[in-house]
């Protein structure tokens, strides 16, 4: 199968370097910027460049850009992929992408099918990328109606094979509802923390609660900004629960309720217990 690759930043430059180490599958990657689609060709984790010639060629295209280029990209070229073939976008959020993609896909004859790999790093860019950076992730599915199983059991393999351990179905809303309290918010957070003016004489004082709060504010602002602004009604929403969970914190600490702050972490304890799947003792 040739599988070509649009983007060879941290997600795009791993996917290629496990595709072409874990499969005998031909791999074509194009980055705008041209230094970049060179290393990836001298270091081996593309056979090819993929171009224009040879983009109706590929069985399967992954488009691992930002949204807005995602679909810019799929627009311009939407009459160039392989009729029949695979089209999927490997961006962070979905409805915005999908609707798009849908359409293009229906008026131009391929398949297309979304997908959000569930894995990163602090860094991004080819650079920091790695053939391991999916192993044992979760990776995130958005088939639509008439889409054949087949055809999905065959991503699942293909990703199963790069190191992928668990998979999940899901509709664009559902991603972008559930992917708003469990990256975002993280993200927010993290960057809202960190900004304490306490957070500047930290050293010798933190530990691990530390650094797993502020590990994500090391953050590329412009692929975040990009998927905040791209989600707002979710991410709001969420950012509005927790502000109202640490308005009761605060309001019990700020009156010396005793009972009521033991009450609230025990609740938080409970459900964090609950997530993990663990027995609530009595």
């Amino acid at each position: 199968m040739k599988i070509g690759i649009v983007g060879l930043g941290l997600i795009g430059g791993s996917m290629a370097k496990a595709l072409k180490s874990r499969t005998e599958h031909e791999i074509y990657g194009f980055d705008r910027i041209e230094s970049v689609q060179l290393k990836a060709r001298l270091l081996e984790a593309i056979d090819a460049d993929l171009n224009a010639e040879n983009l109706g060629e590929m069985d399967l295209v992954l488009i691992a850009l930002y949204p807005a280029a995602a679909i810019e990209y799929a627009r311009e070229n939407a009459a160039r992929f392989k009729k029949g073939g695979i089209v999927m976008d490997l961006c962070g959020v979905k409805e915005i992408v999908c609707g798009p993609l849908r359409r293009l896909a229906a008026e131009n004859g391929f398949v297309f099918i979304g997908a959000h790999p569930m894995a990163g790093r602090e860094f991004s860019g080819f650079t920091y990328s790695s053939e391991r950076l999916f192993d044992g992730a979760s990776i995130i599915l958005v088939p639509f109606s008439g889409t054949a199983i087949e055809t999905v059991h065959a991503v699942k393999q293909l990703f199963q094979s790069v190191g992928f351990a668990n998979l999940q179905i899901s509709t664009p809303e559902e991603h972008d509802r559930m992917i708003a309290f469990t990256s975002q918010l993280a993200h927010v957070v993290s960057s809202a923390y960190i900004k304490s003016p306490t957070a500047l004489n930290h050293i010798g004082f933190s530990a691990g609660s530390y650094k797993d709060m502020t590990r994500v504010a090391k953050l590329n602002e412009e692929m975040w900004t990009e998927l905040f602004m791209a989600n707002p009604a979710h991410l709001v929403a969420e950012i509005d629960a927790l502000i109202a969970n640490l308005r009761a914190y605060r309001d019990a600490i700020a009156g010396g309720e005793r009972e009521t702050v033991y009450n609230l972490l025990k609740e938080g304890r409970e459900r964090k217990a609950v997530i993990d799947g663990e027995r609530i003792a009595e």
